[in-house]
């Protein structure tokens, strides 16, 4: 099971709420973005040693692809970049409660920590209705930290949906 390590003077649990904060309004930013060009407002920031390695929103609709979730245009592009697969030691931060193949894909990444805004109700797998991510059958558990920013990614959401009925 990941673990984090223990909080330092210049790591206080006050300095990771804002740093949390703060990548939760650049995936708000990407977010935004996917939703202008029609596809639902969700958006992902991947962190590695406090900088962003990769980012990215929705794309299933423009790319014709059910699997171009904001995490997966992420992964893949923080994969690419760091020219591996595993990407330990890094944060992902999303916009909305990753479902159960984003959930997978991290597992598989091996993402230490995940950072989400609003949670899912209907398919979220970090906890509403799901838990893949501490299942103990797996060889791997992220972290997760839920509701960051969640009225503001919430909102957004809501607001698409309502626009389209």
């Amino acid at each position: 099971m990941s673990t984090r390590h223990p909080p330092t003077d210049s790591d206080s649990p006050s300095s990771d709420a804002s740093r949390d904060e703060q990548f939760m309004q650049r995936a708000l930013t990407l977010a935004r973005q996917a939703q202008e060009t029609g596809e639902v407002p969700v958006g992902a920031v991947l962190v590695q040693a406090g900088r962003i390695i990769a980012e990215g929103g929705n794309q299933p609709i423009g790319q014709h692809d059910p699997t171009a979730h904001a995490e997966i245009q992420v992964l893949r592009a923080a994969g690419l970049s760091q020219r591996n697969y595993r990407l330990p030691g890094s944060c992902l931060y999303v916009t909305l409660e990753p479902c159960l193949m984003c959930a997978g894909a991290m597992v598989h990444a091996r993402i230490e920590r995940l950072v989400f805004g609003a949670p899912d109700p209907r398919a979220g797998a970090a906890g509403s209705v799901f838990q893949v991510l501490h299942d103990p059958h797996l060889n791997h558990r992220v972290e997760v930290q839920g509701g960051v920013l969640a009225q503001d990614c919430a909102d957004l959401l809501r607001a698409f949906f309502r626009a389209r009925r």
